[in-house]
């Protein structure tokens, strides 16, 4: 192949732009400028990398659709990196990704993941299948594989709306790209085992958006509760959790208005029990 210096001074472009490609931009990008891609950058030979590190990220299916939540705080060893990080991201009109692990390295691969899905339906014409989606990311973890060795892993998770089943579908993945489906609801990040084992024993199948949108909050806050890496609401700043609904009418993030409410709503009660509501026996 050409270098870009071949076709700089030419004033042209290269031929990598005229030839047909492949529906990958990630590919793509891999053969032209492999530099720019997350797994493109090395480091020195036995170092290590201390990054803020995000967590944590619930998701959880209902009826129609499937709802992605995450906290804001992003840590670094003991530090609070930052109070008001975004972890939930649309993937597309009719998926959300939600980051765990090295938060730097995961916006951009978030990035490169709208921009991936995104190429597919122009070159392609049509969209990806939801689990089309859920393996181009699964390749993207892969090709981050050296990186995560070094201390900059990357541990989403994926969550869309299939047209063909008319459902919400969660995967979650592993650091080398092991991709697994989930079934009703999941959770990822250093505050995942509080978050599922809350969710276990308030999710139903039957649960509206607005049910499932008050279950992931109570599930972050049980995260917060007893992991210090995951923050919980911040009634002074304004710092809420994240929470995205998506169905057939696509991606939708609550407003902090319809969020401040309902986050409100979890708070009172705690008050008055503040281990959280309590799931009936039977």
């Amino acid at each position: 192949m050409e270098s870009k210096a071949d076709w700089s001074t030419r004033g042209g472009l290269p031929q990598a732009f005229l030839t047909p490609g492949i529906s990958s931009f990630s590919e793509f990008l891999k053969g032209f400028a492999p530099e720019y891609l997350p797994a493109g950058r090395t480091l020195p030979p036995g170092a290590t990398v201390e990054a803020p590190h995000g967590t944590t990220i619930v998701a959880l299916a209902f009826p129609g659709g499937v709802l992605m939540a995450g906290d804001r705080r992003a840590t670094m060893g003991n530090i609070i990196a930052q109070r008001d990080i975004e972890k939930v991201f649309p993937a597309d009109e009719f998926s959300a990704v939600g980051i765990a692990g090295s938060a730097g390295m995961a916006v951009e691969m978030v990035r490169l993941f709208q921009l991936e899905l995104e190429h597919y339906e122009k070159i392609e014409g049509v969209t990806l299948s939801t689990e089309g989606k859920a393996n181009r990311l699964a390749t993207m973890i892969r090709g981050n594989l050296g990186l995560a060795m070094q201390g900059l892993a990357v541990v989403p998770m994926f969550a869309g709306y299939d047209a063909e089943t008319e459902q919400g579908r969660i995967y979650s993945y592993d650091v080398v790209g092991g991709l697994y489906e989930e079934t009703d609801f999941y959770s990822v990040g250093s505050g995942s085992m509080f978050a599922r084992g809350a969710l276990k024993k308030l999710y139903r199948p039957d649960f509206s958006a607005e049910e499932a949108a008050v279950a992931a909050v109570q599930a972050l806050y049980d995260a917060a509760d007893d992991d210090s890496a995951t923050g919980g609401p911040d009634l002074f700043r304004k710092i809420f959790p994240v929470v995205a609904v998506v169905t057939e009418d696509g991606y939708r993030r609550l407003p902090d208005e319809e969020l401040s409410a309902l986050v409100m709503g979890v708070m009172d009660a705690r008050r008055a029990v503040p281990d959280g509501p309590r799931a009936p026996l039977r």
